[in-house]
């Protein structure tokens, strides 16, 4: 029997309009190396300046990781040489990082479960290399970008539930604001570490784990590593220390290097940067931007409106769609069929457009008007779904549409009485059949009906007419 330990080292890139010891813009997708300037690049006699707001962030995080926040923090130069790494040294912390000995929490298999947080610190990004042919390209925008490095405890078993905290982790930097999440950009990128041993060992032969850009390659690799781990030490093989890359074309690690090759990064204090004093104001301050976080929000969205954990789960993903729902509610609508009309359609033109809620042009209001037309029969959920198509088309309000293309559902009896009369008269036999007994023309005489009217008479008050003029 053997036992896997896995520890996380999440990266999360702050969203702040200038980088971390500069100026310089910090943005995704500009032209390459045209945000550079002499501190970024590490030109002598440039001084680095600390960008505050990363701090602010970087606390946030970390107090909604439930850690210890450092009333001092503290800088410090991680020596190392590599071309995307213009110094020679990244600026980053070792001795006093802003956040210790946390905890986060996610849902995996139905279940909360816990992973401890050792710590939070910050530091600056390095540059991207772009590997072309024969030649390897360098993009220095990213350099100094501000990166807030999360550490877990080798607390999780499985790929699975590293996914998991992964997923739980993107969706409270994104509820925060702090981060966009989207690992396909490089915004928020893991490595992992893992140990397989005996049961009852302990931790073994640590092997970490690279070029991990999405929370699905997170789960393949680590499922990987820990068969091909467990196999060699079936058959009696030593498991090395070292560093793997995941190759994503072959869906297996690769050896990057051992132990020998590793790094000794020689940190020491930054002579440039004093230490950090979060004092109570500067706490303070950070914590009237706490808000309540997607785990939280999750739960009490099911006990106050009586959710199902599926509705919940889709509902809270991203916090623009909870403010939505719980918006709409507000304006009079009924829980569920907010729920119900969120979960399917509204998600469908999301999906489709690739947009989230507050990008979209429906406002919670509208629904909720929706719904009071729905349900005072002005309308009926087919043409609602009709609507709905519009709306999201840039046609306007609900009511404008509504009003514009006369789509008022049809509740006059003697309006409806005479279309069913002129389908009767067109279609004696099944006015024969259903006075006979068989039930199968009603459904064909509504489709008649249907189709008159533009798909706009009400069909309850449509079947109690068919069923009085039938009657014997």
């Amino acid at each position: 029997m053997f036992e896997t330990f896995i520890g996380l080292e999440i990266h999360v890139q702050l969203k702040t309009e200038s980088k971390i010891f500069c100026n310089c813009r910090a943005a995704y997708g500009d032209e390459p190396n045209t945000n550079v300037c002499p501190v970024c690049m590490g030109y002598p006699g440039v001084l680095p300046a600390l960008n505050e707001k990363a701090m602010e962030l970087s606390y946030l995080v970390a107090m909604a990781l439930n850690c210890e926040p450092s009333a001092v923090c503290a800088f410090d130069r991680k020596n190392y040489f590599y071309p995307d790494l213009p110094k020679n040294y990244q600026i980053s912390q070792f001795a006093k990082p802003l956040g210790l000995n946390g905890r986060i929490d996610f849902m995996y298999q139905g279940e909360v479960r816990s992973a401890r947080i050792k710590e939070c610190h910050l530091e600056e990004d390095a540059g991207k290399m772009i590997h072309a042919g024969d030649m390897s390209l360098l993009d220095f925008n990213r350099t100094g970008t501000p990166l807030l490095e999360i550490v877990t405890e080798p607390d999780l078993k499985e790929g699975e539930e590293a996914e998991a905290l992964l997923h739980e982790l993107r969706r409270m930097v994104r509820y925060l604001g702090v981060c966009d999440g989207n690992m396909d950009e490089g915004s928020m990128r893991c490595d992992a570490n893992i140990s397989v041993n005996h049961q009852g060992q302990g931790l073994g032969s640590k092997v970490e784990v690279k070029n991990l850009n999405s929370s699905k390659f997170v789960r393949k690799a680590l499922n990987y590593e820990i068969n091909r781990q467990q196999g060699m030490m079936s058959e009696g093989k030593a498991i090395a220390v070292e560093t793997r890359l995941w190759n994503e074309n072959r869906d297996i690690t690769e050896l990057m290097r051992s132990k020998e090759e590793a790094n000794d990064y020689r940190y020491f204090p930054e002579p440039d940067l004093p230490p950090f004093n979060a004092d109570g104001a500067f706490l303070e301050r950070v914590k009237t931007n706490m808000i309540e976080l997607p785990m939280l929000r999750r739960n009490r969205i099911m006990q106050d409106y009586g959710l199902s954990d599926v509705h919940a789960d889709i509902i809270t993903e991203e916090k623009s769609g909870a403010d939505f729902f719980e918006q709409a509610v507000k304006e009079g609508a009924d829980a569920q069929s907010v729920a119900a009309w969120y979960v399917s359609d509204i998600k469908k033109h999301l999906n489709k457009a690739g947009i989230e809620i507050n990008e979209s042009p429906m406002e919670p209001q509208w629904l909720a008007d929706m719904l009071a037309r729905i349900e005072r029969k002005e309308i009926s959920g087919k043409i609602a779904k009709d609507v709905l198509d519009r709306v999201f088309a840039g046609e306007g309000s609900p009511a404008q549409i509504i009003e514009a293309a006369g789509l008022q559902q049809i509740t006059d009896p003697a309006q409806l009485a005479e279309a069913v009369d002129a389908v009767f008269a067109s279609h004696p036999k099944a006015l024969a059949e259903i006075q006979a007994g068989d039930k199968k023309p009603v459904g064909f005489v509504i489709g008649q009906v249907m189709r008159a009217t533009g798909g706009k008479a009400d069909p309850g008050l449509l079947a109690t007419i068919i069923a009085q003029k039938t009657s014997t």
